[in-house]
């Protein structure tokens, strides 16, 4: 059997806006289900995301819902997406996709090690950090 690991992501109310925007900049498979999908009673929850699963091209997946019923929304700093690799013009292409609307901490630049990195938050509030590796 084998196993994954990748992020998964939690929003308040706009994970499906948040999956749409990432499929649209990585391309690849969204599967999306609702609350309401799997019989939560609460009306004011039925369209929210239950889980979210966005399986990439690249062989990147990316997992995320709203926050659940009960649960507080809590964002914070403690984790960030990194992307790394060589495909510099993808990479690049999703640096800038991602920057859109969001604020960048460390520009996509050449960096003392040589390679090329930057830092940002998206839009949504989701850190993320892009390496391009020095060819």
């Amino acid at each position: 059997m084998t196993s994954r690991l990748n992020p998964y992501l939690t929003f308040n109310g706009n994970a499906r806006e948040a999956m749409e925007t990432y499929k649209s900049i990585f391309g690849g498979e969204l599967r999306v289900s609702t609350f309401g999908e799997f019989g939560a009673p609460d009306p004011t929850i039925k369209d929210n995301v239950m889980h979210a699963m966005l399986e990439t091209p690249q062989g990147y997946t990316l997992m995320a819902s709203d926050t659940a019923p009960g649960m507080v929304f809590n964002p914070g700093n403690a984790n960030t997406v990194s992307i790394s690799g060589d495909a510099g013009d993808d990479l690049r292409g999703f640096w800038d996709k991602l920057a859109d609307g969001g604020t960048v901490h460390v520009p996509l630049e050449k960096q003392m090690w040589g390679d090329e990195f930057g830092q940002l938050t998206d839009r949504f509030g989701v850190p993320w950090m892009v390496n391009i590796v020095a060819g």
